[in-house]
């Protein structure tokens, strides 16, 4: 019997607990609804018809719960909310959410359950809705993990389909036209006669109604805006350089701060010496902080020269000091001490292992920096009544806890106020340049204080990607893979992240650790996948795909050299030991797309991978040619499926831009550490894809899955496989760790 069901009776058992509510809520707590925000401060006219749709006489204002990141969230929001409001993109404005329970997210809570996404049993679903559950409760805001659109789908048509029938109930009330006979359209309630009433008009006289939660969705064939071509709102300003990210927000009376904190990640400062600084231009003031000192200036450039000329003595990290000793700490963790969990055992691995002969490889995968091209800041100001905090980040919730922990006010007095984020890919769910920012400023009181990092303070204080490794065996017979045995280390950024935000990281094993190997939808005959958890080594932090983007890569290297031992084809194999029928049909989309089978010119190689992850089946074909000054990527070919398309132009974007990323990464990227600090400080030293190296992508979404599901991160975990499997297709060398410029010259 299968690891899964030994797993499913247990979760069922925990599942129908929470949810009967036997953990620590009941159904009715689940049930009941957040209060809405948005009626805290409501000025007369002003009508907030949930949390999401707010409308005075001027404008229809929609809220964004998940923060913009240069992901289009902002307009991803809007379209499902104008979808069923009956709004055209250029009638409402959009603000972001100011923090609160009611936007909590729920669309994690699948990636915290042990199940297969195409498991739909009774276990499974009781306990994904458990997990929703406790998300609901602690009001869990939160962007990542792909789930803006899946969080945001079904429960911002509604919210918009609420405020539709609300104005309409208004119009009736104002007309006396019964309900029945209105329609909605381009902002306006219709009545018979033709005459139209724009939202802003019956603003006032909504705000005096209870909202029409019972409402009907409209069908996909009614739809105005879902799976069309639309204009991300923010593009024009994108384009033209005249959107405001939180690094160019400005206002009176600030100041500029820049900091040095010890290069050794959680390492003391243990000596100053500020005399130098204390005489430069600008300088205002001097203050200490948290494993550093903070340089208060009448500019930014100002505040970072005299913050290079303090010269500090750094106590050592709490790490090994070199990357030697890291890499002996993972390799060190496959032992039964350190086995997190044994995620999958179909057959009889061990004996289909010793009929042999048994073919076995080591792979890695360093640590990578987030490296968003806008770097770390925020601007503070600490004031009798409350402290005002203005920047971009992930846990605006979590982000006034963290202040406030360090001003001594209540929560409820941290005034969270959103900006646009110029990229984070996981950066902005951290705290540390918050905090500072937030100790500066209660040195300055009434002071707003902006904190700028510079890129090197930024390289230097990054929570990097889980460094990791995997050992892989297997057994082929008669042109096919039998046996399939997969054991990967790594340490966890769950972990690590949950250190820092002061809570205990959930019960049960980490299933970021086996994310995309353990959950390939592969019959193998013989499959077994362990998890290992490596003791804590530097800190690390979610990067863009989490587990999977490691992990994926182990998953689809064996299995390459598995099937090429096999004599086998990589396309054909999978398929045929392929168990679930949206994935397959991504893998015949791939197949179809690269015209897989066809012979390629000398020269030129293709490869193919499969991952899976955030419920997402991903399938990449990258080709090759092999030239006097390296490998040169010339095409890749991506297939996915998410369910539902929302919005094609931006799915298109997502998928482009993840294939680049994960690319880049696997071949030039990694962070090193010596004297228990980074050596990359810049892009330079951590390049990613330069323009002229980047391909051509092609992108194919499918819409056979039964969820809607995000598309920000799944195209990433595939990319590294299929370049190496397509490496070693026109060179016969194999590439097992990253990255890959280590063993080959990139043109």
């Amino acid at each position: 019997m299968g690891r899964a069901a030994t797993i499913a009776r247990r979760t069922l058992l925990i599942g129908s607990a929470a949810i009967a509510g036997g953990v620590a809520f009941g159904i009715y707590k689940v049930r009941t609804p957040h209060a809405n925000p948005l009626r805290d401060g409501l000025k007369p006219g002003q009508a907030a018809l949930n949390p999401w749709v707010k409308i005075d006489k001027d404008a229809v204002t929609l809220i964004s719960s998940h923060v913009d990141l240069g992901q289009g969230a902002n307009s991803v929001q809007a379209l499902l909310l104008a979808e069923e409001l009956d709004l055209d993109f250029g009638q409402f404005r959009v603000e972001p959410a100011t923090p609160s329970a009611a936007y909590y997210n729920t669309a994690l809570a699948s990636e915290q359950v042990p199940f297969l996404s195409s498991d739909t049993s009774f276990p499974a679903e009781t306990m994904r809705a458990a997990m929703g559950g406790v998300f609901k409760l602690i009001g869990l805001m939160v962007t990542g993990g792909s789930s803006t659109v899946p969080d945001s789908f079904d429960k911002l048509r509604e919210a918009g389909a609420v405020a539709r029938e609300t104005l309409k109930l208004a119009a009736s009330k104002k007309t006396g036209v019964p309900v029945a006979q209105l329609k909605t359209a381009h902002g306006a309630v219709q009545l018979p006669d033709g005459q139209r009433l724009m939202y802003t008009e019956l603003a006032e006289l909504a705000a005096t109604l209870e909202p029409v939660t019972q409402v009907t969705l409209r069908e996909p064939s009614a739809w105005r805006l879902i799976g069309k071509p639309v204009q991300r709102l923010d593009i024009v300003a994108k384009s033209t350089g005249t959107l405001r990210y939180g690094i160019d927000l400005s206002m009176d009376g600030m100041v500029y701060a820049a900091v040095r904190v010890n290069p050794r990640q959680g390492g003391a400062l243990e000596r100053y010496d500020d005399a130098k600084a204390k005489g430069m231009r600008g300088v205002q003031k001097i203050v200490p902080v948290t494993h550093g000192v903070a340089v208060v200036a009448n500019n930014t450039w100002r505040a970072f020269q005299a913050a290079k000329a303090i010269d500090c003595d750094w106590g050592p990290a709490p790490y090994p000091a070199d990357m030697q000793g890291h890499w002996d700490a993972v390799a060190a963790s496959f032992t039964p001490e350190r086995l997190d969990k044994e995620w999958r055992h179909d057959g009889n691995v061990d004996q289909a292992l010793a009929q042999g002969p048994v073919i076995e490889a080591e792979y890695r995968a360093p640590y990578v920096a987030h490296q968003p091209l806008e770097p770390l800041n925020a601007i503070v100001k600490v004031g009798p009544d409350g402290v005002d905090v203005w920047v971009a980040h992930q846990m605006p919730r979590f982000v006034q806890q963290k202040v406030a922990a360090v001003t001594g006010h209540p929560p409820e007095q941290v005034r969270f106020h959103q900006q646009y984020a110029g990229g984070s890919f996981g950066h902005r769910l951290e705290f540390e340049f918050v905090t500072l920012c937030a100790e500066i400023a209660k040195q300055l009181p009434g002071t707003p204080v902006k904190l700028t990092y510079t890129r090197e303070e930024d390289f230097a204080h990054d929570f990097p990607r889980q460094i990791g490794m995997a050992r892989g065996k297997g057994v082929v017979k008669d042109g096919q893979v039998q046996a399939y045995d997969l054991q990967v280390a790594t340490v966890s950024s769950s972990a690590s992240q949950s250190a820092r935000l002061g809570q205990a990281r959930p019960p049960g094993a980490d299933g970021q650790i086996a994310a995309g190997a353990w959950n390939q939808p592969f019959a193998i005959p013989n499959f077994r996948m362990r998890a290992y958890k490596v003791p804590e080594l530097a800190p690390t932090s979610s990067w863009r795909s989490v587990g999977a983007s490691s992990q994926g890569f182990f998953a689809n290297a064996l299995l390459d050299e598995l099937i090429h031992a096999a004599g086998a084809d990589p396309l054909q194999e999978r398929l045929r030991l392929c168990n679930h029928e949206v994935a397959r049909k991504v893998l015949e989309a791939v197949g179809e797309m690269s015209n897989w089978g066809t012979k390629l010119a000398p020269d030129r190689g293709r490869g193919l991978a499969f991952v899976e992850s955030f419920g997402v089946p991903v399938a990449e074909v990258v080709e090759v040619t092999r030239t006097d000054k390296g490998i040169r990527i010339d095409k890749v070919f991506v297939a996915a499926d998410v369910g539902r398309v929302v919005d094609p132009v931006n799915f298109d974007n997502h998928v482009k831009g993840a294939v680049v990323w994960g690319l880049g990464h696997a071949m030039n990227c990694e962070i090193t550490y010596a004297d228990g600090m980074a050596q990359q400080s810049n892009f330079p030293q951590h390049p990613g894809m330069r323009l002229d190296q980047c391909p051509e992508i092609q992108v194919r979404g499918l819409q056979n899955a039964p969820r809607v599901r995000g598309i920000g991160e799944p195209p990433v975990p595939p990319a590294a496989p299929a370049l190496a499997a397509a490496i070693f297709a026109v060179t016969g060398k194999r590439l097992r760790e990253m990255p890959f410029s280590k063993f080959v010259d990139f043109a």
